[in-house]
């Protein structure tokens, strides 16, 4: 084998890997060594954060969302912290005072891990359930999130969330296929212990457990890589459902994209004491298969291209492997337009977000580098 080959091979093994070995591996570690959530029916106090900037639109709907759980109101608190909103959104849950909803106000807007820390010193719950300020809960999702933690090594739980979409829109496709991918490996990952990738919009955590997120961090990757540092488990439940609205453009959101790698760098460099294989072995070998080689992908797509293209050259199954590749990056670049006729929008739906999102984390990668900090968020554009 050439110089050029093995280049070529230690590539697309890492491109491919994080991706499909990876699932496979924790697949087989959940056979081996199966660890079920010892789930029972548990009624314990619960506060429900929902941070907001400018969610006037929406935030009604949610609160309405949280107030109608099948869950005892008496043991239940809603707390929304706005994050500098001057939209009308306070006023909006000022109208459900009389329900028992709070409302703390903040400014300056600092983003969500600074308002979260700050609500987290206002909530009565013994269990602090996480909303986005548009996620709508199914009718019984606080119910059985709150299962898991009748399971003393459950620290941290993550729901079902999808996305709606309008359809043809590529996003939004793009969006579920994704986190249809994601929710199937957080399957596997709670059957051998514990998950790495949360939603953020649907999930929970034991109020000890919480730590204070610096504000330039992502509190959904800081707080369950700290919970797996305690000891305790991150585990995935398909049974609490979610629903929150899609981005409707690609450009909105390949920023959000963007802003969720940076952080999720800078929370990595963070905790990167998780990554020490002889304190945290099952840990430091989830954040490298499912997040380090998942960002960093882009770096070895142009390699693997470019020596493939030269490789073609001299072998037909080169050239096939290479046609391969030719056909997916003329895929995704056809998705980008609206409104695709006949079957070419479902085609192009995997290629062109695969290629958007491997573009996002190049671009947050650069800014990692440069020291940049994109501690605030825009409202997801539905």
């Amino acid at each position: 084998m050439t110089a050029l080959a093995v280049v070529f091979w230690i590539c697309s093994a890492a491109i491919v890997y994080p991706y499909l070995g990876y699932p496979l591996l924790v697949w087989v570690m959940g056979w081996v060594r199966p660890r079920p959530v010892q789930r029972r029916p548990w009624l314990p106090s619960v506060t429900v954060l929902i941070p907001a900037y400018n969610e006037v639109g929406c935030i009604g709907a949610t609160i309405t969302n949280k107030l109608e759980q099948d869950y005892p109101a008496e043991q239940l608190q809603i707390l929304v912290v706005s994050d500098g909103s001057t939209d009308g959104t306070d006023e909006v849950v000022e109208g459900f005072a009389g329900r028992g909803v709070d409302l703390l106000r903040r400014g300056p807007r600092e983003g969500k891990a600074a308002a979260l820390n700050e609500a987290v010193g206002h909530a009565r719950g013994e269990i602090i359930v996480f909303s986005d300020a548009n996620s709508l809960f199914a009718p019984d999702g606080i119910r059985k999130m709150v299962e898991n933690f009748s399971d003393p090594e459950v620290g941290y739980v993550t729901g079902n969330l999808r996305f709606v979409a309008a359809a043809g829109s590529a996003s939004g496709a793009g969006n579920n296929a994704y986190i249809r991918y994601e929710n199937a490996i957080r399957t596997l990952e709670s059957r051998s212990g514990s998950i790495i990738g949360v939603n953020g919009g649907v999930d929970a955590i034991r109020k000890a457990l919480y730590v204070d997120v610096p504000r330039k961090l992502i509190t959904d990757l800081i707080l369950p890589l700290h919970v797996i540092s305690t000891g305790h488990r991150v585990v995935y439940d398909e049974r609490v459902g979610a629903s929150e609205v899609a981005n409707k453009e690609l450009a909105s959101e390949f920023r959000m994209r963007v802003r969720v790698a940076l952080r999720a760098l800078q929370g990595l460099a963070y905790m990167r004491r998780l990554m020490n294989p002889w304190r945290f072995p099952g840990a430091a070998f989830r954040i490298l298969s499912h997040k380090v080689l998942r960002y960093g992908a882009f770096a070895f797509m142009p390699v693997a291209f470019a020596a493939n293209a030269l490789l073609a050259t001299g072998s037909w199954a080169y050239l096939a492997i290479f046609a391969a590749q030719v056909l997916i990056y003329v895929l995704a670049i056809i998705g980008l337009r609206r409104k695709l006729p006949g079957p070419l929008g479902p085609l192009t739906v995997v290629p062109t977000y695969f290629i958007v999102s491997n573009a996002a984390f190049a671009l947050a990668f650069a800014k990692f580098v440069r020291g940049e900090t994109m501690a605030t968020w825009q409202p997801r554009a539905g």
